[in-house]
């Protein structure tokens, strides 16, 4: 396994599922304390993808520093690898100028790169993803999904058997590599914390009941359609470059709707957009995401967890990040 950043100083994280509570969190913090906010986030590198990101408003943005957000074109690939250098170049930064780095996400590979180091996975290889996509349109992805459960029951196990493009990557893995997906994500039981590890105060927002979230996700992803989340797709689209397969363009919300404009294309000029199905798809997508997200926390021992459908969730927060930055 890759070596974590050993040298890195303390940071204090602040992670949780989509729609826990995090930005309110973050910027409560960088209230009271000196702070500069890292993004852990996949889908926040993004240009031009806000609403369906909840990317942080204009004025939330100028409130606090923020860093890794809006960096790269949708066109783009962003890797976990990519992410652990430009984190660590920020920490080291943000922390010569006198500040605290909060690192606040919900991507929770890059959260445990950056604690616990990557292996060098295959890189993608064209022919392996052509040959895996052939056989998931004879086959369909449940077979496929079914074929990843006897080499990585792992990974099959957090995957829905419809996640094509997830259960691709872990195919793909297995196929150059002979190894699981899953080898690569876990630390080896044995080894001891990395520094980074140690040093650093990792607060989880996880809810008590799983319906509080399943509603704040309903009512995001409600406002997220109020806000213009389709016209932003049809932006996107409407560039000519980008394709469903991106990984900028599968992130939830975006896929669901990339489709149901594709389905809507499809039937021709005239055809009524069925909205209820975007919403019934995108919640539900949403609620998987959540679901792998805290699949993901759990298995970091070393987590702080805050109950966030606490009425107390936030003051919670406010002191564990104040007796951190006593040290």
């Amino acid at each position: 396994m890759a070596s974590p950043s050993t040298e890195l100083p303390p940071c204090l994280a602040l992670a949780g599922p989509t729609a826990s509570g995090k930005t309110a969190a973050a910027l409560a913090i960088a209230a009271e304390l000196p702070v500069e906010i890292i993004s852990v986030d996949s889908a926040l590198v993004y240009r031009g993808m806000d609403v369906g990101t909840a990317k942080p408003s204009a004025r939330e943005l100028a409130a606090v520093p923020h860093h890794l957000i809006d960096i790269r074109d949708p066109l783009q690939a962003y890797s976990a690898a990519e992410f652990v250098h430009d984190a660590t170049q920020l920490i080291h930064a943000i922390r010569a100028r006198g500040r605290h780095p909060l690192l606040v996400g919900g991507t929770m590979l890059y959260f445990k790169a950056l604690f616990e180091g990557l292996d060098d996975m295959p890189k993608a290889d064209a022919q392996v993803r052509a040959t895996i996509e052939a056989e998931a349109q004879e086959k369909g992805w449940p077979a496929l999904h079914a074929e990843l459960l006897q080499v990585d029951p792992l990974t099959a196990a957090r995957l829905q058997p419809g996640d094509s493009q997830r259960i691709q990557r872990a195919l793909e893995v297995w196929r150059l590599s002979g190894r699981p997906l899953s080898a690569f994500h876990t630390r080896q039981a044995d080894a001891p914390p990395s520094a980074m590890m140690r040093a650093t105060t990792l607060v989880s927002l996880e809810p008590q009941e799983r319906a509080w979230l399943h509603a704040r996700i309903a009512q995001r992803f409600d406002a997220m359609l109020a806000q213009g989340l389709l016209d932003e797709v049809r932006r996107l689209r409407a560039r000519g470059d980008l394709h469903a397969d991106l990984p900028s363009m599968r992130c939830v919300g975006y896929r669901q709707a990339w489709e149901l404009l594709d389905a809507h294309e499809a039937r021709g000029p005239g055809a009524a957009l069925p909205l209820d199905e975007l919403r019934e798809r995108g919640v539900q997508a949403t609620r998987q995401l959540a679901k792998r997200q805290l699949t993901w926390l759990r298995s970091m021992p070393q987590r702080r967890v805050v109950h966030c459908d606490a009425p107390d969730a936030l003051q919670q927060v406010l002191q564990i990040a104040r007796r951190w930055a006593r040290g």
